[in-house]
């Protein structure tokens, strides 16, 4: 190829290949161009690749990029929310601890044995919302090979939920609710990116559907591992993915299916518990106002105890979407990601007007 056809090729432009081809033996292209250059290596037919081996004089072809700079090592972090009831939410925060929480939306908590999660411990919500955190650590081979596991998981979480509410409440399996869906969160720990490319990654697992057939008929299926490949050395965006990192902080992005957030300065960045304790409390609301969407939809009129009705409702609102003078400008940035991707602002609007006018 000529110069200008090969950086095309590349997706870089031409003044990029002419340093590299300037620089000689000893220049050494930035992280992200390493990963660019690997990925279309990777590409190429065999007899390019032992073309190529055999220029470097090498007996196979060369590392990848990202070699030595670590595996990818997560967090995740799954929410399942369910709608029980609040006399069913009184009675089992009656066996539980305080979980404290901010005084508007009380919640008690209890940590409970689950199969393939390091830990796992139940909200409970006097509102009528019980919220079900596991914290499960991966080490994927791939972001595809997480995205695949994300998916099949949940068949498997949903019906676990659902059997313990129902041993925990003590009642027929039939009359206990089910959890509906699953948020996800990844905190990052470690991945074999950088610059571009590692900002790509958190972007891919804030969205993973894009790596994954969901319609596969034994399941959710990988996609071809170049597809992988390719996003991760052209960049990847979404119109629904918000970004609330801080440069040289963190990098985090938030977007309907997940959150997926990097810490790059302990001292300065978010801290776990901070993220994990904005989408309790989003979670539960959505769940809370789906509730009274879904007797919209089944034809009654919306109705829930008083202390739970449209002021409520207008509390939460304000306080979810008002800024507040101890907030740091980075939790600030993360509520409003996380507001705006979850719909829940529309969604308490939404319920609120109808609790106001059943009641009226």
């Amino acid at each position: 190829m000529s110069l200008r056809d090969f950086a095309a090729y590349l997706g870089v432009s031409d003044r990029t290949v002419s340093n590299w081809e300037g620089g000689g033996a000893r220049y050494q292209p930035r992280a992200e161009s390493q990963a660019v250059l690997d990925t279309a290596l990777g590409r190429a037919p065999d007899e390019a690749k032992a073309r190529f081996s055999a220029a470097l004089g090498a007996q196979g072809a060369a590392p990848p990029a990202t070699a030595g700079l670590g595996a990818i090592a997560v967090d995740s972090h799954k929410f399942l929310p369910v709608f029980i009831g609040v006399e069913r939410a009184r009675r089992l925060r009656a066996r539980m601890n305080d979980g404290g929480g901010a005084g508007w939306l009380e919640s008690s908590s209890a940590r409970l044995d689950h199969p393939e999660a390091r830990e796992c411990v139940l909200h409970v919500f006097a509102c009528g919302v019980a919220v079900f955190h596991l914290v499960q650590p991966h080490e994927p081979p791939s972001l595809t090979e997480l995205a695949v596991w994300r998916y099949r998981s949940y068949a498997t979480d949903l019906p676990w939920g659902h059997d313990k509410l129902r041993d925990l409440l003590d009642e027929d399996h039939r009359q206990t609710p089910k959890p509906e869906y699953v948020l996800s969160l990844y905190w990052l720990t470690s991945g074999p990116w950088a610059d571009d490319v590692h900002d790509t990654a958190l972007r891919l697992l804030s969205t993973p559907s894009v790596l994954v057939d969901r319609g596969a008929p034994g399941g959710p299926a990988p996609l071809d591992g170049s597809v992988e490949a390719s996003l991760l050395a052209t960049g990847f965006d979404h119109p629904d993915i918000v970004s609330f990192g801080v440069r040289g902080v963190s990098t985090g992005y938030a977007g309907w299916s997940g959150v997926a957030y990097a810490s790059h300065c302990r001292d300065r960045s978010l801290a776990a518990d901070e993220l994990i304790s904005c989408e309790l409390t989003v979670q539960a609301l959505w769940c809370f106002t789906r509730r009274v969407q879904q007797m919209i939809e089944d034809g009654q009129d919306p109705s829930m105890p008083e202390e739970y009705g449209w002021r409520f409702l207008r509390a939460a609102y304000s306080r979810l979407t008002a800024a507040r003078a101890q907030e740091t400008a980075q939790h600030v940035l993360m509520r409003e990601a996380i507001m705006k991707t979850s719909g829940l602002a529309e969604q308490l609007r939404a319920a609120q007007d109808a609790l106001r006018e059943s009641a009226g």
